[in-house]
């Protein structure tokens, strides 16, 4: 049980689309392109880890459809006017 003092846990929503169907030669999901232990997984994972998972998906995207994948702003700074 988290103490009081604990800072409260931030999940992720699953990357899941609904479009469950795992290839047979990689055994990716279609849709997400997340591997069965990943989605097993997920619920477990912290948030740090979702992100870095999430990072992973990008790439495995746009590996099999060839769409380039735009640049995170997640860890880039904001110019102050």
């Amino acid at each position: 049980m988290a103490s009081p003092t604990d800072p409260p846990v931030t999940k992720l929503p699953s990357p899941c689309v609904s479009i469950c169907q795992m290839d047979p030669q990689d055994g990716v999901c279609l849709g997400c392109y997340r591997t069965r232990a990943e989605i097993a997984a997920w619920r477990s994972m912290d948030q740090d880890d979702q992100l870095q998972l999430l990072e992973i998906l990008k790439d495995r995207r746009a590996k099999v459809t060839g769409v380039r994948r735009r640049p995170s702003r997640r860890n880039t700074k904001r110019l102050s006017v």
